[in-house]
C-alpha cells in the first residue's frame, strides 16, 4: 500500500450536494442558479426546442410541399417473389391474404398490390386489393386468375 491508492472510507464522503444551506457549503447565496433571468426563478421551465431568444431550428429549416392526409398506402408485392413462394413450396395454387400475412409479406392491415417484377411459371389465382397492368397480364397468362378485393 502507498499514496498512490490510498481512497476514503465508504461512506464518508457524500455524493449529492446540499444547495441553499449558508455560504460555508460553497452552494449558498444564489445556490448555483446564477445572478438574475428566468431560470433563476422558481417554477422555472422552458418549452421544447427553446433556444434562449434565438430562433429556434424547427423554425429557421424551410418547409415546403404538401402531405395528403387521405393518402392510402399499398404494400407492393412483387411476382417473384411469388414464384419464391411457389418454389419453396409454402404456395401451391392459390395466394390470398391469409397466405401472405402468414409468410410475413405483409401485415393484418395492409392493402396489397401485386407489381410485375420478375416472371411467374406457374398457374396460380391470386386475390389483392390492386393489381399493376404488368403483373394482372403475366398471372393470366399462366392460366392463373386474378382476384380484386
Amino acid at each position: 500500500m502507498d499514496l498512490s491508492n490510498l481512497k476514503p472510507a465508504s461512506g464518508s464522503i457524500k455524493s449529492t450536494k446540499r444547495i441553499g444551506r449558508g455560504q460555508g457549503s460553497g452552494h449558498g447565496g444564489t445556490s448555483t442558479r446564477g445572478h438574475k433571468g428566468a431560470k433563476s426563478r422558481s417554477g422555472y421551465k422552458s418549452k421544447i426546442g427553446f433556444e434562449g431568444g434565438q430562433m429556434p431550428l424547427q423554425r429557421r429549416v424551410p418547409k415546403f410541399g404538401f402531405t395528403n392526409p387521405n393518402r392510402v398506402e399499398y404494400r407492393g408485392i412483387n411476382i417473384d417473389v411469388l414464384q419464391k413462394l411457389v418454389d419453396n413450396k409454402k404456395v401451391t395454387a392459390t395466394v390470398d391474404l391469409e397466405v401472405l400475412i402468414n409468410n410475413g409479406l405483409a401485415g393484418k392491415k395492409d392493402l396489397i398490390k401485386i407489381l410485375g417484377r420478375g416472371e411467374l411459371t406457374v398457374k396460380l389465382n391470386v386475390t389483392a386489393h390492386k393489381f399493376s397492368a404488368s403483373a394482372k397480364a403475366a398471372i393470366e397468362a399462366q392460366g392463373g386468375t386474378v382476384n380484386t378485393l
